[in-house]
């Protein structure tokens, strides 16, 4: 069972940044693709961003220009660069391999975007 760490959250104000961290425990972790989601109480977890194996990457419109996703395969680890929040960016962070299939999900990091 392939485990995921999410962190590097934490309260910062409008226009701050944060840099999200997700560590995977699979060894074949450079073969897949992966993204970032985030969910708000009540609401469905939505994709925020995907990498692909070979390094395309891809944005919620949300976020475009914002935040930058990327890969450490030394490492298994994935980031999210999260640059000019808003408010609206309030969630909880996931990471996991982009839909449909998914391994099980971590705890997730929140990121709370208030003055």
């Amino acid at each position: 069972q392939v485990q995921l760490v999410e962190s590097g959250g934490g309260l910062v104000q409008p226009g701050g940044s944060l840099r999200l961290s997700c560590a995977a425990s699979e060894s074949f972790f450079s073969t897949y693709d992966m993204a970032w989601y985030r969910q708000t109480p009540g609401k469905q977890r939505n994709l925020v961003a995907t990498i692909r194996a070979d390094g395309i990457t891809s944005y919620t419109d949300s976020v475009k220009g914002r935040f930058t996703i990327s890969r450490d395969n030394a490492h298994n680890t994935i980031y999210l660069q999260m640059n000019g929040l808003k408010p609206e960016d309030t969630a909880v962070y996931y990471c996991n391999r982009p839909p449909p299939l998914y391994w099980g999900w971590g705890q997730g990091t929140q990121v709370t975007v208030s003055s």
